[in-house]
């Protein structure tokens, strides 16, 4: 479940190395940064920590079979302080955790915070309703894992920004799940989806200039439609980076999510 689809197998001999192979979507994986953050969830297995939670109950995985393989990586920041869901993208053909989910939350637990990796179905229809009852998941188990659920947010990368976006535009309880509040701020990276609305929670959004799958002019366009619907937006436009940089390690857009982590802080402030 750590690799990027449903059945794995043929991937076990991949060498570390090779990692990005596997992720043909995404772009500069680097390999000690994967290596990295892996070791961070052997770490907390070796001190008896849970790193995984199945968000959905015996009974749904045996009515739909495809639920089997949906949950949650935990990566623990401070007892009762905040939490964000990262939604890793993968163009809804497979799930980039290993790039673009485990480092990304592992830089945001170093800053104290939680951090969950949703493991979702393939589909965006489906993946969305994966994240809302992952979000609901959180919700009712808040105290036995540990978590604030006041001033959340969602974080998500190429099609994991869809479905980001599609909670942000139409709010959790359109995807099969009860009525709770709106996440904090969201965080969107190099995704083509233009949806904006005034009812959006205040919105991170980063792409490269020469990104060849989402196309900057349209991100530009969905950066001022937000900003004129009222909505707070900061935004990060990189020239170099390409699709799917991850943490952007390696690219001219290194150091983009601590200007997204300190984004969330400021409106937790508020």
């Amino acid at each position: 479940m750590l690799l990027p689809w449903d059945d794995n197998t043929r991937y076990y001999d991949t060498r570390l190395r090779d990692v990005g192979s596997l992720m043909p979507y995404h772009s500069h994986v680097i390999p000690d940064v994967v290596v990295g953050a892996l070791n961070r969830m052997i770490d907390d297995v070796d001190a008896k920590k849970r790193v995984f939670y199945d968000v959905y109950t015996d009974q749904q995985k045996q009515t739909d079979r495809a639920k089997t393989r949906t949950g949650l990586f935990f990566y623990r920041g401070k007892p009762g302080a905040p939490f964000a869901i990262v939604c890793p993208g993968g163009g809804f053909s497979y799930v980039g955790s290993l790039h673009e989910g485990f480092p990304l939350a592992e830089e945001i637990s170093k800053e104290g915070l939680n951090a969950f990796v949703i493991r979702y179905r393939i589909g965006e229809q489906v993946a969305t309703e994966d994240l809302a009852a992952a979000i609901a998941y959180i919700f009712q188990n808040a105290q036995t894992l540990g978590v604030s659920t006041k001033g959340y947010s969602l974080w998500g990368g190429s099609a994991g920004a869809r479905m980001v976006g599609n909670i942000a535009l139409n709010g959790v309880a359109s995807y099969g799940v009860g009525n709770l509040p709106q996440p904090a701020t969201v965080v969107i990276a190099y995704t083509g989806q233009s949806s904006y609305s005034p009812n959006f929670p205040p919105t991170f959004i980063t792409v490269s200039a020469n990104d060849g799958i989402a196309n900057a002019v349209t991100v530009d366009r969905r950066v001022q439609n937000l900003k004129n619907a009222g909505v707070a937006v900061e935004y990060r436009r990189y020239n170099q980076a390409g699709h799917g940089f991850g943490t952007g390690i390696g690219t001219d857009a290194a150091g983009w999510m601590q200007y997204a982590i300190e984004f969330w802080k400021n409106h937790l402030a508020n």
